[in-house]
Parts: C-alpha cells; structure tokens; sequence
C-alpha cells in the first residue's frame, strides 16, 4: 500500500499526480524550485509543502527530461524516499542519466503517464487526468522490485493503466504518437501567426481541434524533441515523404505542376484514406464502453452533461427519443472502458439518469 509520496515539481503532471494520490488517502509532499508553484498546488488540496521527516514510500519527479537525472540524483542523497520515478515524455535519456548518475538505480523506474492538457501549471491540473489513461512504466536493468511495484500502485492509485515497455520502444512508440503529432499542430497553428485578421472569424471547430495542443509550454516540447531527437526525426522523415507527394499532387490539381490530374486524385485520396484507416487505431486502452443518460426537458441540459464529462474522454455517439409516450432525448456516450464505473458514478452522484446496463466493453 502507497502511504506517503514526495511531488517534486508542481507543473500540470505533478500536480495532478498530487491531487488524485490525496484523494485517495495519501500523504503527499510537494517541493518546486518555483515557491509559487508550490503554494498554488498546496491551496488546490495536492498536498503540504514542507520537508517529510523521513523517507517517503515514493518520490515522484515531475520535471522536464534533462532534469530528471541530476534532480533523482540530489534526491537520492537526501534519501528522501525509498523508491523514485519520473513522468517524464522521454524515457531513454532519463534512464541512461539514473544509470549514470543516481547512487542507487535500483530504486529508480522511468514513468510515464499518457495523459495530458493543452494548458500547463498547477491552475490546469485536476485529479481526473490519468482515469482510464495507459501509465508507461520502464524498468531499465538495474530496476529493483520495490521500485516498480511502488510506481504501479502510483499509476493503479490516480485510476490509470499501468503499462510496461522498455525505454527504446518507448520512446520509438511516443514520438509517432505525441511528439510528431505536436509538432504538426504547431505547425498548423504558425500558419495563423501571420494571417490575416479576419481569419479569426473563419476559425471553426475543425483548427481548434487540430491546434489545441499547439498551446503547451515551448520551453518544455523543445527539450522533449531534444530528447527524443532520432526517434522524431525518423517520422518526419516519413511525414516528409508523404507530404512532398501531397503537396506535388495538389499542384497539379491546381494547373501548376506536371502530371495527369486522375493519379493526383488518387495520391490525395490515399493520404486521406490511411488518415481514416489510422484514426480507427486511436482507441483507448480496454477499449471502449457505452453508457445511456436520458436528459431532462430543460434547454442546455447536454452541453451540462458533456461539460461534466469532458475530463474523461467521452464522446457522445447518438442521440434517441426515450420512447412510449416519453419524448426526452436518450444519449448514448462512449467512454474508455476503465473509466466507465468512475464517470457513472459522478453522473449518478450529480442527478442524471444513468443506465449501467450498457457498461460492457465496445468490441469494435
């Protein structure tokens, strides 16, 4: 049983790391070079910012991936806990510094939640961050026992799903699914610096989807594609040769390029159906489960309910009549199969009508 924990850094991770450990009963420690921070992770309920008197079960070092070494270093001559992990978004350099560094890498396993916000700081943190959400864990060869059964219950402990890879994998893995992908909403979103105003007024849904994690901390992407530089590199390269020949066949379509038009159709239908066929792939762990609300007649009562489980990701899927004289609307949602029971039970707990007949796991 995890019984007490060391948070050192209060950014985003850290911080709701903090909360969702003290709401399940854990005493939690909170520590940031930036005393601010600190405090303001503190006053949301995260936990005490003082010094634990003895060694807690674990330390947890919520900081950026060149850090992690030299401050899992400093912690472990403290001896400020018994078993130590990080969350960091790159776990290769993390681990060659432990190994390189930490006078005791036994006690030290690489982590990694998959969960995150476009917003970054302890303002945008909340304790429902990492429910149904994978938890990399990556135990190099030094890697004791107490240390990764003390981050699984870590990861078990904030609703997550614990997951074991190596670091090489790892890193290989995140690069095509959230280092890449952030450097294309960058991308997108740059197109907008320099537009022109009244573009504003064109922006729908469909860009602010697209660039909606455009907006995390500069500083901190940067060092994550430092970190993780060959891995990103090798799928851009891809990314490359998938655009050149995108942007080629377009140029025919628009009478500036050679070529017949027919195969440039079918280079820009290809493109379009593997994004389709890829889309399908980005299914929760688990995968997915369904849950009925019925609404009450009042106006605005859906946008409530998704506000409500926004958190989670739930998407609503449909929407039916109740039926049999009853013309209030049923929704159907879809929720990451591990986090069904806990977004059921905050519905039931806020007054909607949930039906959990439905709460088996989508075979699709």
């Amino acid at each position: 049983m995890l019984r007490s924990l060391l948070v050192i850094g209060s950014g985003l991770v850290g911080t709701s790391v903090a909360l969702a450990a003290s709401r399940a009963g854990v005493t939690v420690y909170l520590a940031d070079r930036d005393a601010t921070a600190a405090r303001v992770a503190e006053s949301l309920g995260a936990g005490l910012v003082e010094t634990p008197g003895a060694p807690v079960d674990l330390a947890l070092i919520a900081v950026p991936p060149a850090q992690v070494g030299p401050v899992l270093r400093d912690a472990q001559r403290r001896r400020s806990a018994r078993s130590y992990t990080d969350v960091a978004g790159v776990k290769g350099e993390p681990e060659r510094d432990a190994l390189r560094l930490a006078p005791d890498p036994e006690a030290y396993v690489g982590g990694h939640p998959m969960a995150g916000r476009e917003r970054s700081g302890p303002l945008a943190a909340t304790a429902d961050l990492f429910t149904g959400k994978t938890w990399v864990l990556s135990p190099s060869e030094r890697t004791g026992a107490e240390a990764l059964r003390a981050a699984t219950m870590l990861a078990e402990v904030c609703g997550a799903v614990p997951v074991r890879l190596d670091s090489a994998m790892h890193d290989a893995m995140v690069a095509m699914t959230s280092h890449v992908p952030h450097l294309m909403a960058s991308l997108t979103a740059a197109r907008l610096h320099d537009a022109p105003p009244v573009t504003e007024t064109l922006v729908g849904q469909g860009v602010r989807d697209v660039t909606r994690i455009a907006a995390g901390d500069p500083e901190l992407w940067a060092d994550i594609v430092r970190s993780n530089a060959p891995a990103v590199a090798a799928v851009l390269r891809e990314v490359r040769g998938d655009l050149t020949r995108l942007s080629a066949a377009v140029d025919v379509l628009a009478g500036a390029g050679p070529g017949g038009r027919d195969e440039a159709m079918r280079t820009v239908l290809d493109v379009l159906a593997r994004g389709v066929a890829g889309a399908s792939r980005t299914r929760p762990p688990g995968g997915l489960a369904r849950l009925r609300v019925v609404l009450g007649r009042d106006p605005g009562a859906l946008g409530r309910l998704l506000h409500a489980t926004a958190a989670y990701g739930v998407v609503a899927d449909r929407a039916d009549a109740l039926g049999h004289g009853d013309d209030r609307l049923v929704i159907h949602l879809e929720v990451p199969a591990a986090a069904a029971l806990p977004v059921a039970a905050v519905l039931t707990a806020a007054g909607w009508a949930v039906d959990r007949a439905e709460l088996a796991t989508d075979p699709r």
